[in-house]
């Protein structure tokens, strides 16, 4: 027996020197890769010595003698920290995941190379102005320097990720710069989707004038829109009711499941703050701008922060690894910030196929060829796809199995889209560049006239002075347009088609105003009528409220009551909302006893009763908003649209309040079709709330005083590929928990299903407010770190400050930069 005991300690022993071993062999690999701030380099593709400061945030500050060689480090730079991010990005655009990750990104790739954003990147190469092919060609050396040095020193192969996912990396190009930029455009895009969405409901509702309930433009004049029968002969009204079976690997949207997948899901396209105040309105006589803006959540974030120092000055700020400029920072001159416009730069087309010949569709003109080509995916692991890719004169063919498609496409038809990121002279990237150089808001509305895509609400603050202009290309849609761009057009018929672009001219400006402030959540800031309307799917009708209100209680405001206001978490939605749908409910009914449906009732409209809307972290009381108005209008809708209520996912407030304050007849939502009685809104708004407190007490238990917000709305930095791997993922995986809520200034917009529907997943990846009355006051903040390395601490140092709503100073004081470094990187010319 002893002897037995003996060798099962061996055994034992073994196993744990093995499992120790391994670990210590695996943490050598990965440790290989991290990069070392403080050395000295001798490079090709210098002209004279950089020097990149490492503050102790791990921000760079670049240094040269050129601005060529400052974009050169700045390549070198996010070579070195974020490189699996890079060539993940472009892997994705180039619809090349697959070559890596197998068949599970093959949906990706399919959709990715039918839009062909990669070979319109490359032919916009050659539109770029100089100063931009300079900078583009610089940067694009600095990343291949950083490339070489791994593997003439055998870094760990750049990233832990490598190891595990090996694939020949490629030298940096220029396109790819340009082809990042494109990418931003499909994850800041949903008006494919909004199209689909609203042709769906139209075949589906009961009465065509209920359309305007459920999908309601935003506060302000109405616009009378067809019904998607009347303007598509062939479709078949309630057809889109039919559940349809998903294709394989993608969701029930029709987009990809995977989580490498740039397509946004419904109510997660772009969206962000901005607002600033002229001298008269700031305590201290400068210009204050602040901005967030609000991309999915991702470790690392999408955001790096960095500081290059110009010829004519810093410029310092948020940039996009893979691209050359900064996206939303301040200059010595000038400060600016983007939020989404959501102006509608899509259109869907039906395209009538010749029933005699499949390679025709029909134009103005008659019958014209398809432009096709072949395109092949390379699988790891499997065969090749081979993928025929068709264009009409309009834009690329979809499938119908991609955004639901099949659904509203009459038979002997195909979709199309034209959409301004699939121009193949796209000199987006030269307008960011041109506004980093820019030194007042004059220069920096006539340098970003050349932005394409997508289209941004640029905000500006210089050192007297503050501006809002709408940038990107907006669509020459004619007034007799079938659909107004709302709904999927018939794409032979000339009025439907576009007709170029509106002059740069007649995007949105405003200057200076007269009360001092400016401010865009995404909300409707301009009343057109079609077509210049810039789009009737506006991204906000609630955050603006809040916004006012915090504006107009001071006089005068300061870089801290921009802060404060950048920090909200009060919800206009609740306090406007709550009183409304339950104001038949608030202290009525018998007394109960405890552990009954009724008592948790009453207990559970106490206390939002006295609930002041916070959406705090710590309360309970947010839990309670957010699942009754989820059964809310879940209960509303299911009778009337049947399966195409899955389309909603996040509550509409303006719906709710149109229902409730029954708005040309809405409160007729709340009368259950299938049933014999006739229910009133009071009786929805209570069977609603109990559904809530099932689903809360079955999860969570029926002590409401001891729920946490934010145990479920945790803000989710999952990294893309590892965040998903057993073991794995507590190490690359970064949760945190958060205030705010989906109609909160501090947005934390929710996943809006699965298991935890309030999870946290798109929101303010970066924060920054910049004081022109003492610049180098100015902060700044992302939502995880520097690193994409998850055994750097700079992996996730700044995550813990974002959640605290702490900053790190935007300083351009080359002397606080170096007194502050953890290690400087010298390159030298060879």
């Amino acid at each position: 027996m002893s002897t037995l005991f003996r060798w099962l300690l061996r055994i034992a022993g073994g196993l744990v020197f093995l499992t120790v071993l391994a670990v210590l062999g695996v943490y050598y690999l990965a440790s290989r890769s991290l990069p070392d701030y403080d050395k000295t380099l001798r490079v090709a593709g210098l002209s004279a010595p950089v020097e990149i400061v490492r503050d102790t945030a791990d921000v760079p500050h670049v240094f040269a003698e050129s601005d060529r060689d400052v974009f050169f480090g700045l390549g070198y730079a996010h070579a070195q920290d974020r490189l699996w991010q890079m060539i993940t990005l472009r892997r994705t655009v180039q619809g090349r995941l697959s070559e890596v990750f197998g068949a599970r990104t093959l949906p990706v790739d399919r959709l990715m190379r039918r839009f062909d954003l990669y070979r319109l990147a490359i032919a916009s190469v050659p539109a770029q102005d100089a100063r931009t092919s300079a900078a583009l060609t610089a940067y694009a050396a600095g990343v291949n320097a950083r490339l070489a040095e791994i593997n003439r020193d055998a870094l760990g192969r750049g990233a832990p990720e490598m190891f595990l996912f090996d694939a020949p990396v490629a030298p940096w190009q220029p396109a790819d710069s340009i082809a990042i930029g494109k990418l931003m455009a499909v994850q800041l895009s949903g008006a494919l989707e909004d199209e689909v969405q609203r042709a769906r409901v139209s075949l589906s509702l009961p009465e065509p004038s209920m359309l305007q309930d459920i999908l309601p433009d935003a506060p302000g004049a109405a616009i009378a829109a067809p019904g998607y029968a009347q303007v598509m002969p062939g479709v078949i009204p309630g057809a889109a009711s039919t559940r349809l079976a998903s294709a394989a690997g993608l969701d029930d949207f029709g987009l990809p499941r995977s989580s490498l997948s740039p397509f946004p899901r419904p109510g997660q396209e772009g969206a962000s703050n901005a607002f600033a105040a002229a001298p008269s309105r700031s305590a201290s006589g400068g210009t204050l701008l602040a901005n967030d803006p609000h991309l999915g959540f991702s470790a690392p974030a999408i955001w790096y922060l960095a500081r290059l120092e110009l010829q004519q000055g810093g410029v310092i700020g948020a940039t996009i690894p893979g691209i050359p400029s900064i996206l939303s920072g301040r200059s010595h001159f000038l400060g600016w910030g983007l939020t989404s416009s959501y102006l509608d730069d899509l259109d869907v087309f039906m395209e009538e196929v010749n029933p005699e010949n499949p390679e025709q569709y029909r134009t103005p003109e008659g019958w014209a060829t398809f432009e096709s080509r072949k395109s092949i995916i390379n699988v790891k692991d499997g065969a090749p796809v081979t993928l025929t890719l068709r264009w009409t004169e309009n834009g690329p063919v979809l499938p119908g199995s991609h955004f639901r498609l099949a659904s509203v496409t009459p038979q002997g038809h195909v979709a199309s889209v034209s959409w301004t990121a699939l121009s193949e002279a796209d000199t987006t990237l030269s307008a960011g560049v041109g506004l980093m150089y820019a030194r007042n808001i004059d220069e920096a509305i006539a340098a970003t006239e050349a932005h394409v895509a997508p289209s941004q609400n640029l905000t500006l603050a210089d050192a007297s002075g503050i501006a809002m202009k709408t940038i990107g290309a907006m669509p020459a849609r004619d007034p007799a347009n079938d659909t107004q761009g709302r709904l999927p057009a018939l794409g032979w018929q000339p009025q439907n088609r576009w007709q170029g672009m509106l002059p740069y001219s007649r995007n949105p400006e405003f200057v200076n105003p007269r009360g001092g402030l400016l401010g865009n959540t995404n909300n409707k800031f301009i009343d057109r009528p079609f077509p210049e309307h810039v789009t009737f799917d506006w991204g906000d009708t609630q955050r603006i409220h809040r916004w006012q209100r915090l504006m107009q209680t001071r006089q005068v405001h300061t870089r801290d009551s921009f802060i404060e206001a950048q920090l909200d978490t009060v919800s206009f939605t609740a306090r406007s909302l709550l009183p409304l749908i339950g104001r038949d409910l608030w202290f009525t009914g018998d007394p109960a006893p405890e552990g009954t449906p009724e008592r948790l009732r009453q207990d559970a409209l106490t206390l939002l009763a006295e609930w002041n809307g916070e959406m705090n972290e710590h309360l309970p009381e947010p839990l309670l908003y957010a699942a009754w108005l989820r059964a809310l209008q879940e209960k509303l809708i299911r009778d009337e649209l049947g399966p195409v209520a899955d389309d909603f996912i996040h509550v509409d407030p303006v719906f709710i309040e149109r229902v409730f304050r029954d708005i040309d007849g809405a409160g007729r939502w709340c009368d259950i079709l299938q049933s014999t009685p006739r229910e009133s809104c009071s009786d929805i708004a209570r069977q609603s709330l109990d559904t809530a407190l099932l689903w809360i007490s079955e999860r969570y238990g029926d002590n409401l005083e001891s729920l946490r917000w934010g145990d479920l709305h945790q803000a989710a930095h999952d990294h893309p590929v590892l965040g998903e791997v057993p073991v794995l993922r507590y190490f690359v995986n970064i949760r945190q928990s958060t205030s705010g809520g989906d109609n909160t200034l501090m947005r934390g917009r929710t996943v809006g299903t699965g298991e935890n529907p309030f999870l946290n997943v798109h929101g303010a990846g970066f924060r920054g407010v910049y004081d022109f009355a003492d610049p180098d006051s100015s902060v700044f903040i992302t939502s995880t770190g520097q690193s994409g390395h998850p055994l750097s601490r700079h992996y996730d140092d700044l995550g813990e400050l974002w959640r605290r709503g702490e900053y790190i100073p935007m300083s351009l004081d080359e002397a606080l930069a170096r007194a502050a470094s953890v290690g400087v990187t010298r390159l030298e010319p060879r």
